[in-house]
């Protein structure tokens, strides 16, 4: 029997990812008696059935999502080598790091700096991201490394840089607020942000309650955060540097004595032998320390 084609593969990810056939056929741009036959045709090849088609939903089965995860590294991989390869050949090619706005790109930003000041040093290219997105961009290879405060999945190595503590983050006329300290249990029956991906993995994060599903908004930067903060849609625990830099009337912060710290990761391809990406993350973990170490020292 034939191995499944790429295109089939990218086919089954989109019906995999939507768990609905009209949707995906959209996202792909093709009709879907065409996509319908290729999810079909790549479940002959298999022998397997990877949809169960019985119920009023369409759902993946044990090997449907056992193919999601693997599917998913090795199109990630594909995308990746195809990206990487074209900016390895153009004239002066760039090491794209990239971030999400505050304490990351603020560490890139003297990262940055170094790499001027260093003759040797790979001339860095910084792309600001979103929200959750950072291993995305690594692991398809629209960037060669980046800053991230956590990451789930598959294909990178990683090194903790810093760590700090969380917050709460509530309206001001929310009950909490008029506590000094809070604990993660009483957090429980909170609404959680949603950033796009898995919405317990989201509730974790934002409220380190992994029990139940994120039921908040969706927000996309620091600005929707606050603002569904603000109005009362949610709560979420932040790093406390981003309670410092962003003082207003109508959010509130308070401690919460056993929340998870926040950490700064640097994350790049798993196995990666690139100079260049060794010297951003040697640079880094020596940035970080420094900035770690004149923390200490204003503090004391």
């Amino acid at each position: 029997m034939p191995e499944p084609e790429i295109r089939e593969l990218r086919y089954f990810r989109a019906v995999a990812e939507e768990l609905n056939i009209t949707r995906a056929a959209e996202r792909l741009g093709i009709a879907q008696p065409p996509l319908s036959r290729a999810v079909r045709q790549l479940e002959r090849r298999l022998g397997v059935a990877l949809f169960d088609r019985t119920g009023p939903r369409l759902a993946l089965t044990r090997a449907g999502t056992t193919l999601a995860e693997e599917a998913a590294a090795v199109l990630d991989a594909l995308d990746a080598a195809v990206r990487r390869t074209r900016r390895a050949g153009l004239p002066r090619a760039a090491l794209v790091v990239t971030a999400k706005p505050g304490v990351a790109t603020e560490l890139l930003r003297k990262v940055g700096a170094r790499a001027r000041a260093e003759p040797d040093a790979p001339e860095l290219r910084v792309v600001v991201s979103g929200f959750g997105e950072q291993a995305d961009l690594v692991r398809t290879g629209r960037a060669d490394a980046a800053l991230a405060g956590c990451f789930h999945g598959h294909g990178l190595d990683t090194e903790p840089l810093a760590t700090e503590p969380r917050v709460a983050a509530l309206a001001p006329d929310h009950p909490l607020a008029q506590r000094d300290v809070l604990s993660i249990a009483d957090l429980a029956a909170e609404p959680a942000p949603r950033w796009g991906g898995s919405p317990v993995l989201d509730r974790a994060f934002w409220l380190g309650q992994p029990d139940r599903p994120a039921d908040g908004p969706v927000v996309r930067d620091t600005a929707q955060l606050l603002e569904v903060v603000a109005l009362g849609q949610a709560v979420a625990l932040v790093p406390a540097s981003l309670a410092v830099r962003n003082v207003r009337p109508d959010v509130v912060y308070r401690p919460v004595r056993d929340a998870a710290p926040y950490r700064t990761l640097a994350l790049w391809p798993a196995g990666s032998r690139s100079p260049g990406i060794a010297w951003f993350v040697r640079t880094a973990q020596d940035v970080a320390a420094a900035l770690t170490a004149g923390s200490t020292r204003e503090g004391a």
